[in-house]
């Protein structure tokens, strides 16, 4: 018996049915091996780099400002269209906790190093930046030290340790100069001093340096107090500077030592001519200045601080406190940081870390916020950096010295 014309117009879609439906499942067979080639071409690289800093316990405040200053350079370099060189690829933070201690850095960038990342931002404290940077070398990773001033960290000659900052050879020499001439200029009114210090690799490294150093520029050191960090109570140590009734005191200690002790002395009514801190934990900080209005008067210090004339630095500042954090120096070198490692690897064109090395080798970055002119590392160390003075004068803190970044003059003696 024939077949009707509806038995072969429907077989005849059955026949071209299958022929689709075949091409459909050949196409989904092939699909997860083409898919991955797609989805590269869709999805920007990355590159990723460490960021660590002290997020928990004592240096907590401090680890905080340095994370918010990496990440608002990981947002613009990105916003301004990643690393180019690298087809654009997006810079993706791995964020380490110190936790305030050198063996939880050290970890961290154990964790680090397993997760890939082409290099490492940050540590904070000396004692963290030296083990972090040592760990890192084990694995060729490129290391740039934020703050940590120690010598220590650069002397060890370890060929991915940067430091973009000065360490405190250098900002005791200039600090040192620049005491000199703003005492000169107020006619020699200090004449002795007390230093008083945190008593571990930062503190006692710069404490040992002043000894050697102030009796050369005609200073007598009437005494040098160590403390531990952290410290619960200053009170015998500003009894003693009671007694010994010195011209100038010169700190060099951490945020809550430094703010406990300007608070001590300043409840015992203790008024030198000068308070002169020297890498001084919390005098240039926006939160002593905002919680501490009148323990924070006059306080002098000579550290890391932005260039107040670069408009990049004055927006960076609005844009920090605008968020309701206080500012403070390690926000400014953990900006210039990252834009001084995106530089690198945008002009290194890979991610391989030998390759980032040399490029930070032969930086001469100029893109930073800070007062230092072209980078130009020998050694890792940056021979641009240099510290400058600021004040606290009324509710804000002001660059007094030199006179070429200077704000405000100087308010010395200020009893």
């Amino acid at each position: 018996m024939g077949r009707s014309v509806q038995d072969s117009t429907l077989a005849g879609i059955s026949r071209r049915t299958v022929l689709k439906a075949g091409a459909a499942a050949a196409a989904v067979t092939a699909l997860p091996f083409a898919a991955p080639s797609v989805l590269r071409a869709q999805t920007p690289p990355v590159v990723k780099i460490g960021i660590l800093q002290p997020v928990t316990g004592a240096l907590a405040h401090d680890g905080d400002l340095g994370r918010a200053g990496a990440e608002m350079a990981i947002n613009e370099v990105n916003a301004a269209g990643g690393i180019k060189s690298l087809g654009g690829a997006k810079l993706e933070m791995l964020f380490g906790d110190a936790r305030s201690t050198p063996e939880a850095g050290a970890q961290e960038v154990e964790r680090m190093q397993a997760e890939g990342v082409a290099a490492i931002v940050g540590g904070f404290a000396s004692p963290i930046c030296l083990a972090a940077s040592q760990a890192a070398a084990r694995y060729d990773l490129p290391y740039l030290v934020d703050v940590g001033v120690s010598d220590q960290i650069m002397a060890r000659g370890l060929t991915n340790t940067f430091r973009f900052s000065p360490g405190f050879g250098k900002v005791t020499q200039v600090a040192l100069d620049n005491l000199t001439a703003i005492n000169d200029k107020a006619g020699k009114p200090a004449k002795t001093v007390v230093l008083v210090h945190e008593d571990g690799l930062f503190g006692s490294g710069l404490a040992k340096l002043l000894q050697s150093e102030l009796p050369k520029r005609g200073f007598e050191i009437l005494e040098t107090i160590a403390h531990p960090t952290p410290a619960r109570d200053m009170s015998n140590v500003a009894l003693r500077i009671r007694s010994l009734n010195p011209d100038l005191v010169i700190p060099s200690n951490y945020y809550g030592e430094f703010v406990l002790l300007a608070r001590t002395m300043q409840q015992q009514r203790i008024k030198p001519k000068g308070i002169y801190a020297i890498l001084g934990g919390a005098a240039s900080n926006g939160r002593f200045v905002k919680e501490f209005p009148q323990a924070a008067q006059n306080v002098i210090d000579c550290n890391h601080w932005h260039d107040p004339k670069n408009p990049k630095a004055l927006a960076l500042r609005k844009a920090v406190e605008g968020q309701g954090k206080s500012f403070a120096y390690n926000v400014s070198l953990n900006y210039s940081n990252v834009l001084l490692l995106a530089d690198a690897i945008e002009r290194a064109a890979s991610t391989d870390r030998k390759k980032i090395i040399e490029a930070l080798n032969a930086s001469t970055f100029a893109g930073h916020i800070m007062p230092y002119g072209l980078t130009k590392f020998v050694n890792g160390q940056n021979e641009g950096a240099t510290p400058i003075n600021t004040q606290i004068q009324g509710e804000d803190i002001k660059v007094i010295f030199p006179e070429a970044f200077a704000e405000a003059k100087a308010n010395f003696p200020a009893a």
